[in-house]
């Protein structure tokens, strides 16, 4: 196989067009001189509703959500994680409504500005310096993301693409615009990419319907509790989406148990909603669109505009999901295989007279292709060619080079874990039970020595390659396909344009402007900003093929939400705080911030690390860790507020000439979207008509 001419000149033709636009709608006329800092970092405060909306979405939909979310659908989680989604439309109507007047009002250009207007410097100083740690981060997981649809696309075209390829790509082409223009070159290019990736979606989604329709089997989930696979043939009578409600019934509800470890129910009450208020409210990536707005009126008639799109995302994005597991449950298993030779190899070693693994050296491909599971085989070769040379697949057979199985070498206390993939256990139940016994008796000898354990991920299916495996079913030569790449990759490359303009906003503006340079020219502090930006697209470039290791997690999107909970629900505590409580003391910005950085950091640490949660579903998540992190920073807040108040209340005086009306227009529509949102939730409810 190989990549039709005609697919190349469209992804190329789409590409160039979103840099060309973008460069080309930023640049700076003769007579306006150089860009100062409200042209560069706000886009000079013009933005209108229909691109303040679009780049709200190009900005946070990217191969995150079609990558990430689509992968979290594939495996027992299915549609619950819409909540992501659906929940973010009511988000914004709040954010709208509620925290954009704030902002607009205080003119500031960064969220930790705010925090000093509010409360005191230190404050400012400890958000901005923890938002920009975070951010890296989040440049790694959004290029990662990206780089693992291209690899996983390249694999039937026989290539071997290594992920720091395409890393540098993308990191290059965002860095491009954002260098040269700035917010108003990343907001131009988000209304191509924004258009193009929620066609690029429905395509994809009428393409998995279609492939359904034409299957004479699938795989689907027995039990999302046990998380136990089964193959069934299919009716030719019933229709696509006759087969896909037959099929995924039990994967349409938007409630999982408490005791999911990805996304229960609990979290649905306040967990789920601390994330949701940081992210569109108060984070610096997505909030730099709206703080570009011309007015109010304008900012939230595009922050609706936004929200009615949210509501569509999951029919473009996780249905196509639910449906990959259906059709390429197979290959999922097979891609798995690279993550399952190191723990299988280090189990090995632990267990030499297992009888559920083995060695061979150097396999053919008639012997890989007559191996019968459930017992693996792991296949040493002597060197990565070697290996790759024998392209016999069998999930049941796991190849490895000589050097990577001498190293498999595990910990002392080394446990196996399937946390967040329970399929493997039915893929291979005796060596589950055994695995089982194992991991017991090694954290009974970790508790007599006092010593802690390592835990190494088993993994049954790469949930993660489901967008891959979905493109793969597009027509070739015929300038779709490279359309639907171009859109996708538009769309990472749109989201770390605005992550990287967001960093480079908040390191310029509220650390080195601030305690550095308070004295430099605007041509100075604009120059700076570009040079951050160079700065953090080579570090989101190097730390992006870090982020594969199956340890970290089975889904980039778990990585990437939770990670943020170590700022995000400190951060949100002391916004609301500072909005509504007048006479809190300004310390509490600081307290606020420290005390979840402590809260979630230990609960993260003791979940990771000890037993002290064991049997305690509730804490065992991340969104409820967030959730106590939240009511903890409240609760000593509010003691703070009663022992020492200000003596008078903190008046939010305005320092903008922006128009400051609201739009009743686009609260009236607000409010249409949050009914529309609750109604969705009864649909697929355990009483809704899905069941």
């Amino acid at each position: 196989m190989a990549i039709g001419i005609v697919d190349l000149l469209v992804f190329a033709i789409f590409i160039a067009a979103v840099v060309g636009v973008g460069l080309y709608k930023s640049r700076t006329k003769k007579h306006e001189g150089k860009k100062n800092i409200q042209d560069f970092f706000l886009a000079g405060r013009g933005l209108t509703w229909w691109l303040v909306g679009f780049s709200l979405i190009a900005a946070n939909i990217s191969t995150e959500q079609f990558v990430g979310m689509s992968g979290a659908a594939a495996s027992h989680v299915g549609l619950a994680i819409a909540s992501y989604e659906w929940m973010a439309a009511v988000t914004l109507v709040i954010v709208g409504f509620f925290f954009l007047p704030y902002f607009l009002r205080a003119g500031i250009y960064t969220m930790p500005e705010f925090l000093e207007y509010r409360y005191n410097s230190a404050a400012r100083f400890i958000m901005a310096l923890a938002t920009v740690l975070i951010y890296l981060l989040l440049l790694g997981a959004v290029t990662y993301s990206g780089a693992l649809t291209v690899q996983t696309l390249a694999k039937p075209y026989g290539m071997e693409i290594s992920l720091w390829q395409p890393s540098l790509f993308i990191s290059v082409i965002a860095m491009i615009y954002v260098v040269s223009g700035g917010l108003k070159a990343s907001v131009w290019a988000d209304l191509l990419q924004g258009s193009a990736l929620i066609l690029g979606g429905a395509i994809i989604m009428v393409l998995a319907f279609s492939q359904l329709g034409a299957a004479t089997e699938a795989a689907y989930l027995v039990d999302t509790a046990t998380g136990e696979v089964a193959v069934k043939s299919l009716d030719p009578a019933q229709g696509a989406l006759e087969r896909f409600m037959d099929l995924n019934s039990n994967r349409l509800n938007m409630f999982l148990p408490a005791s999911d470890h990805v996304l229960p129910w609990t979290a649905l009450l306040l967990g789920l909603w601390i994330p949701n208020l940081y992210y569109w409210g108060l984070n610096q990536y997505i909030t730099q669109r709206t703080l570009g707005s011309s007015s109010l009126a304008e900012g939230q008639k595009g922050i609706v505009f936004a929200a009615f799109l949210k509501l569509l995302i999951p029919f473009v994005v996780v249905i196509p999901g639910i449906i990959a597991f259906n059709l390429f449950h197979e290959n999922m298993q097979l891609n798995a295989r690279g993550d399952s030779a190191t723990a299988m190899a280090q189990y090995l070693s632990a267990n030499p007279d297992t009888e559920f693994v083995s060695t061979q050296n150097g396999p053919d491909e008639a012997t890989i292709r007559t191996h019968q599971g459930p017992r693996y085989v792991l296949a040493i070769y002597g060197d990565e060619e070697a290996m790759k040379a024998v392209e016999a697949k069998n999930p049941f057979v796991l190849p490895m080079t000589e050097g990577d199985f001498r190293e498999a070498e595990p910990a002392k206390y080394q446990l196996f874990s399937d946390k967040e993939d329970r399929a493997w256990k039915h893929v291979n139940r005796e060596l589950a039970e055994e695995i089982g016994a194992y991991n017991r008796q090694v954290e009974a000898d970790a508790i007599a020595a006092n010593a802690p354990t390592k835990t190494q991920a088993l993994v049954a299916y790469k949930y993660d390659t489901a967008l891959g495996e979905l493109l793969g079913m597009l027509p070739q030569n015929t300038g779709l396909f490279g359309f639907v790449l171009a859109a996708l990759l538009g769309a990472v490359i749109s989201s770390l344009a605005a992550m990287l303009n967001a960093a480079s906003s908040i390191f310029t503006l509220d650390l080195v402007q601030k305690y550095v340079v308070p004295q430099a020219s605007q041509e100075t502090i604009v120059l700076l900003g570009r040079m951050a930006v160079v700065l953090f697209a080579v570090i989101a470039c190097v730390l992006s093929p870090k982020l594969g290791d199956p340890n970290i997690s089975n889904s980039i999107f778990t990585v990437i939400q939770g990670g943020q909970g170590l700022i995000s629900p400190g951060i949100l505590s002391i916004f609301l705080f500072g909005f509504f409580v007048r006479r809190a003391p300004r310390s509490c910005g600081v307290v606020g911030l420290l005390v979840n950085m402590l809260c979630y950091g230990s609960l993260w640490y003791l979940s990771a690390n000890t037993k002290v949660f064991a049997g305690i579903d509730f804490m065992n998540n991340f969104l409820n860790w967030m959730a106590i992190s939240f009511v903890l920073c409240v609760a000593i807040m509010t003691i703070m507020r009663l022992t020492m108040p200000l003596k008078e209340p903190v008046k939010f005086e305005t320092r903008s000439d922006l128009d400051l009306s609201t739009s009743k227009r686009a609260f009236a529509a607000g409010i249409l979207c949050i009914i529309l949102t609750v109604v969705l939730y009864v649909v697929f409810s355990p009483l809704g008509i899905a069941r």
